[in-house]
C-alpha cells in the first residue's frame, strides 16, 4: 500500500492546531502562538519516555510533527527537576517575552492534546510524565 501525503492537508492540519492555540490563549499574533507551540511540545516530547513521546507526536497532524521531532535525541531524556524548570524552557522558547504565561501556554496546549487523544491516551501521557507537571493535564 502506498501512502500520499497531501502538502495542502498536513498545512491545514498544522493551520488548525495554530489557530486552536490562538483562541484557547486569545492571541493574535500567529507567529509567537507558533513558538510557544512547539517550545512545549519539545518541552514535553524531551521529558517523555521515548515510546511515549513517539505515541504523543504520532497524534500529531504531519507537518507539526516534523516541527516535534527536529532536534530530538531520544537516548536524552530530560527530568523536569522541577515545574518551573518545564515552564522556563516554554518561556525561553518565546524568547522570554514578558507578555507570555509559560503556566498559561502550558496548561493551553496539554488540554488541546486532551481534547484531541482518546481518554485513555491523555492519562498514559500525564502518568509517563513527571508527577511536578500532572496538575498542568486538564482534569
Amino acid at each position: 500500500m502506498c501512502v500520499s501525503y497531501d502538502l495542502d492537508v498536513a498545512l491545514q492540519g498544522t493551520k488548525n492546531w495554530i489557530g486552536d492555540l490562538a483562541w484557547r490563549l486569545r492571541w493574535h499574533d500567529r507567529e509567537r502562538v507558533y513558538q510557544a507551540l512547539i517550545a512545549t511540545l519539545h518541552a514535553l516530547r524531551d521529558c517523555l519516555d521515548r515510546d511515549e513521546a513517539v505515541y504523543m507526536g504520532a497524534q500529531l497532524p504531519a507537518l507539526l510533527r516534523g516541527f516535534y521531532y527536529e532536534g530530538w535525541r531520544p537516548g536524552c531524556r530530560a527530568i523536569a527537576r522541577n515545574r518551573n524548570s518545564f515552564l522556563d524552557r516554554i518561556h525561553d522558547g518565546v524568547h522570554r517575552d514578558p507578555a507570555v504565561d509559560p503556566e498559561e501556554v502550558a496548561r493551553s496546549v496539554l488540554a488541546q492534546f486532551a481534547d484531541r487523544l482518546r481518554a485513555a491516551g491523555v492519562e498514559d501521557a500525564k502518568a509517563t510524565s513527571p508527577r511536578v507537571l500532572h496538575d498542568l493535564w486538564p482534569a
